[in-house]
């Protein structure tokens, strides 16, 4: 079993669990729509910037970290939008993370996991998510449209997330306006940051583009801003800094 199925079996029994705790998630607070949509369309590139304490990958990253702080940090950094790991049993994360998350800073935030019911979009608006993360090899185009069109009715924007030109279509099949393309494959945890240039050109014009992971230094960033890519998303480069929000700005400012 590779090792996205496993986080995916999971995931269905923690829904499960939380679903048997909770069967109907109260509404979350007001946002303003697409607000996490229009951070990442704003001139130059975005940087969402992540909360992330450990990974199957990379093992304890920040451990014990309060999400609160670190997104502070990431406001006075310079991001313009947060994602926060809410998946439990490999992320240590938490729907709590992004409630407190919510309450400290006034960024839009992403709400990271392995979205496979719309259960866990009702959680996402209720915990004050802007916006979640679909991921094209964890649904079946019928469930990632089924998906899609759910989190716009609640007003959360989604990043879809693909890995090659096969996922890419089905992404665009699905009417996806924010795609992310991650530089790791979730079959085997590789990183590999030319898969971004690979797949930005069969990107149309209209639909913004996200680069995820592998991204640790300033020309790392350029090479994205040069390929006209919309946003990085940022996590263990920042969550590994004693000073993420001095690191975030010197990310950003070429250092």
């Amino acid at each position: 079993m590779s090792i996205l199925a496993e986080i995916l079996a999971s995931t269905r029994e923690d829904v499960e669990r939380r679903r048997r705790q909770v069967p109907d998630p109260p509404p979350g607070p007001p946002r303003d729509p697409h607000a996490f949509r229009d951070a990442l369309a704003a001139p130059g590139i975005s940087i969402i910037a992540e909360h992330k304490r450990r990974s199957p990958s990379a093992g304890e990253i920040r451990p014990g970290s309060s999400v609160a702080q670190i997104a502070l940090a990431y406001e006075r950094g310079g991001a313009r939008a947060i994602s926060v790991l809410t998946e439990e049993r490999n992320f240590d994360g938490s729907l709590e993370d992004l409630r407190a998350a919510r309450a400290a800073c006034a960024l839009p935030l992403l709400r990271k996991d392995f979205i496979l019911s719309d259960y866990q979009l009702a959680e996402a608006d209720s915990a004050g998510a802007d916006a979640v993360l679909l991921i094209v090899a964890a649904l079946e185009p019928a469930a990632l449209r089924e998906l899609h069109d759910g989190a716009s009715a609640r007003g959360l924007d989604a990043l879809v997330e693909v890995h090659d030109a096969d996922e890419l279509a089905v992404a665009l099949e699905a009417g996806a306006r924010i795609v992310g393309i991650n530089n790791r494959d979730l079959r085997d945890f590789s990183v590999e940051i030319e898969r971004t240039f690979s797949l930005r050109e069969e990107i149309p014009e209209g639909v913004l583009v996200v680069s995820e992971s592998g991204i640790w230094t300033a020309a790392h960033l350029q090479r994205l801003r040069d390929a006209r890519v919309d946003a990085a998303l940022v996590g263990e480069r920042l969550m590994r800094e004693e000073d993420p929000a001095a690191a975030l700005q010197a990310l950003r400012d070429g250092r």
